[in-house]
């Protein structure tokens, strides 16, 4: 006897696929919560002032983490600047924020609170130090400012804490040779502007629009400061992250400097606590990394965060979120 296969029709097979890909699919649905578990929650991410590229850098970022992770709810923080928002971490109010590194180590040096808990995700870009004056200003140092009247930034601030040590450096006391002003980039421009202050510190990434439309509609001139780097960088532990660096003349296409100008540098990393989730840190850490080139459109100095030197969180030991990110990209 010999056996004939059955026949299956057009219908009967239509069918029989339509079954197996509804199996499928209900396995694979099944299985993702096991393999991808989507991240939900809240954090906060503390950043500067508004007018700041910390703020800026942190509502693009924003927008980005909002893809990545949408089930995560994310609130920008304004703040003074890098001393206050490692305080913030430590008291448990923010959850990452960005910070200079010698204002880490210096918060470290001090035995803050929660100092021990810090740890890096990222090393980001590098903030340049600016010393604006009007363009007829007779300052050619940091060391011509003595009894001027200088804004030296807020109090919770990274610029704070470096202009205290450049005016140090030039062997100027801040509290008794210069009338120190503490207001922030959000005021010092429109003070400059309106005579009410001679000179104004900032520290931030290039360029910073506040400065930048300050120069657009008001003579400014950027005063050098390299003559400061060797001084300040043997004044102690913190002062080590700071470098040489150059400001293109075109930082500022409208300033009135007719050539590069001598400055120092110091980086700015990604800071969260040895709480913080590590899945969640993990994902935070590859958004940073991934949205370097939509951000750095915007933000000029993002196109400076590179994964290959963004290991390198010093003084701070990598977040084991952030490892498992690094080691995921691994060559």
């Amino acid at each position: 006897m010999v056996l004939v296969p059955p026949r299956f029709g057009r219908r009967t097979v239509l069918w029989g696929a339509v079954a197996v890909l509804t199996v499928l699919g209900t396995l694979l649905w099944w299985l993702r919560p096991f393999s991808e578990p989507e991240l939900k929650g809240d954090l906060t991410l503390s950043t500067g002032v508004r007018t700041g590229v910390y703020h800026r850098y942190g509502q693009l970022l924003d927008g980005a983490l909002a893809q990545d992770m949408p089930g995560v709810e994310v609130r920008l923080a304004t703040s003074e600047g890098s001393q206050e928002n490692l305080q913030r971490l430590a008291s448990g109010e923010a959850d990452f924020t960005i910070a200079t590194a010698d204002a880490v180590a210096k918060y470290r040096a001090d035995g803050k609170r929660g100092a021990d808990e810090l740890r890096g995700c990222a090393r980001l870009y590098d903030d340049y130090v600016q010393l604006v004056v009007p363009a007829g200003s007779p300052v050619q140092s940091a060391r011509d400012l003595r009894g001027r009247r200088v804004a030296i930034g807020q109090p919770g601030s990274g610029v704070r804490l470096i202009s205290e040590r450049l005016l140090t450096a030039a062997k100027l006391d801040p509290a008794r040779d210069v009338k120190a002003v503490s207001i922030g980039i959000d005021t010092m421009p429109a003070e400059l502007e309106a005579g009410r202050i001679d000179a104004f510190f900032w520290s931030g990434g290039l360029p910073t629009n506040a400065v930048k439309e300050l120069s657009e509609r008001f003579d400014i001139r950027l005063v050098q400061l390299g003559d400061l780097v060797e001084d300040l960088q043997g004044s102690g532990s913190p002062a080590r992250y700071y470098r040489s660096a150059v400001m293109p003349q075109d930082a500022y296409a409208r300033a009135r400097n007719t050539s590069a100008v001598a400055t120092l540098a110091v980086p700015n990393l990604l800071v969260t606590t040895e709480e913080a989730d590590p899945e969640l840190t993990e994902q935070f850490t590859r958004t940073v990394i991934n949205s370097r080139d939509g951000i750095g459109r915007q933000v000029h100095a993002a196109q400076l965060v590179d994964l290959r030197t963004a290991i390198y969180t010093d003084p701070l030991d990598l977040h084991e979120g952030a490892q498992r990110y690094y080691r995921s990209v691994k060559p």
